[in-house]
């Protein structure tokens, strides 16, 4: 059945019924998304200027901090714009937008990490023949199929929300797009979108998680075998920040998507996103620059360098 929506427009409540913590929201908000993308800015222009760092690892971790600004941007400008003025419509459109967007970085950067942990994989297992394994054709394959992915999976699920009809209220009790939100204000039948919806967060979060899992499996097993205390403490340390990394992103999905709703889990629902989209883009850099001796490394040579010129 054909979209018959009667709603143009869309009201965020956001915090609203917190008012008193606008302003320390706002201010924290602007000051974590100025880090997020001064950091991932950072890791990328490193990566660019440091010949040491054109490796697939490093590849890849640029494309994560893109991943990061992208879907920080989409949310956390709505966020700031709503805790400041009394007009929090956003349009059908731009609801819908905003949702495509966000939900395509997001699946994107699940598979990136996956993409990671089999690149680790194969430079822990298989340290020799590193270089040739992960080709930079092989590597520029597996972006683009994660991004492809993405997209796709956002366009389908896109779709199915653009199916239903929104007749009213058009009140979302949330900062943004979020699925649930949305899905809340229809009034026609959501059975189709919801099917549609778990079947790929299903696929999308096993397949990945399997991914990860399987190659930690093969590094754990070869890392034991090693005999030099030097070699356990080097395979350690290039996997340590990964693995932060993926647990502060699949624990938040988790509390998000797999703990059971209630009637008052909106504000829960609320603090998890705002952890998923604007705190988690902050913190990647920090994971990955604190705990890389090459990404620091080529920091303080900079520093020093302009430190020189003026």
């Amino acid at each position: 059945m054909a979209n018959q929506s009667s709603v143009t427009t869309f009201i965020l409540l956001g915090f609203s019924e917190y008012p008193h913590l606008h302003a320390p929201l706002f201010l924290l908000f602007f000051i974590t998304y100025t880090v997020t993308l001064i950091g991932n800015l950072g890791i990328i222009v490193v990566r660019k200027i440091n010949p040491k760092l054109h490796t697939p690892m490093y590849f890849f971790l640029s494309h994560l901090s893109f991943l990061d600004i992208c879907y920080s941007s989409v949310f956390t400008p709505k966020l700031l714009e709503i805790l400041i003025v009394e007009d929090r419509t956003i349009s059908f459109t731009g609801c819908m937008t905003q949702f495509f967007f966000i939900c395509a970085f997001v699946i994107t950067e699940m598979f990136m990490l996956a993409v990671m942990a089999y690149d680790r994989f194969v430079a822990v297992c298989n340290p020799l023949l590193y270089t040739v394994a992960m080709s930079p054709k092989l590597c520029a394959l597996l972006v683009i199929g994660t991004y492809m992915w993405g997209v796709f999976c956002s366009l389908t699920i896109t779709y199915s929300l653009l199916q239903l009809s929104y007749c009213g209220p058009n009140i979302i009790n949330h900062f943004g797009c979020e699925y649930s939100a949305i899905l809340s204000l229809s009034c026609s039948d959501p059975t189709f979108s919801q099917l549609v919806c778990l079947i790929i967060s299903i696929f999308n979060e096993t397949s990945s998680l399997l991914i990860i899992l399987a190659s930690y499996v093969f590094i754990v097993v070869t890392i034991i075998k090693m005999p030099s205390k030097g070699g356990l403490q080097k395979a350690f340390s290039t996997c340590s920040s990964h693995l932060t990394a993926i647990s502060i992103f699949h624990g938040i999905i988790l509390l998000l998507y797999c703990v059971p709703n209630s009637k008052n889990s909106w504000l829960v629902v609320k603090v998890a996103t705002v952890l998923f989209t604007v705190m988690i883009p902050m913190l990647n850099p920090l994971i990955y620059s604190l705990r890389n001796k090459d990404v620091k490394g080529t920091k303080l040579i900079h520093m020093k360098l302009v430190s020189h010129s003026v």
